[in-house]
């Protein structure tokens, strides 16, 4: 099982980075929409949304938060980390067919708490949709 595990606390350091972008679809929105229960017409009805300041459907922000989510839990910390806060402040819409893209870097070690602290940042394109901050619990490697 161990090499199920992402990095151990102590293979960590301030700097590192990872991302991962994803193409968000008609049916991504959906399908959120669905899991999430918010069925906000903003995001799933075009007749509504061409009625708001955007013109056109957005996609949830929380979707943007759950990139975030999936940068930490497969690449890093990785498989095993423990979400523990976040702080995120969104910036930008995001449109369905847009190119979201979720970086993650670390910016503090805490090795008696066991924690990490990273920058989140979501973009499309060169432009910043969602930024904060965001708390996870890393193991450290067994002795």
């Amino acid at each position: 099982m161990s090499d199920l595990h992402g990095y151990y606390l102590e293979d960590l350091e301030v700097g590192m980075n990872a991302s991962f972008a994803k193409t968000i679809t008609d049916a991504d929105v959906c399908l959120f929409a669905g899991i999430s229960g918010d069925t906000n017409p903003v995001h799933i009805n075009d007749e509504y949304a061409k009625t708001t300041m955007f013109g056109k459907r957005i996609v949830h922000g929380m979707f943007s938060a759950a990139l975030i989510s999936t940068v930490a839990g497969t690449k890093l910390p990785g498989p095993g980390a423990i979400y523990i806060d976040q702080q995120i402040k969104f910036k930008a819409p995001v449109f369905i067919g847009d190119t979201a893209n979720a970086l993650l870097t670390v910016e503090e070690i805490d090795m008696r708490r066991k924690r990490v602290k990273c920058k989140t940042e979501v973009y499309v394109g060169d432009k910043i949709v969602a930024t904060g901050s965001a708390t996870f619990m890393v193991d450290k490697r067994e002795a």
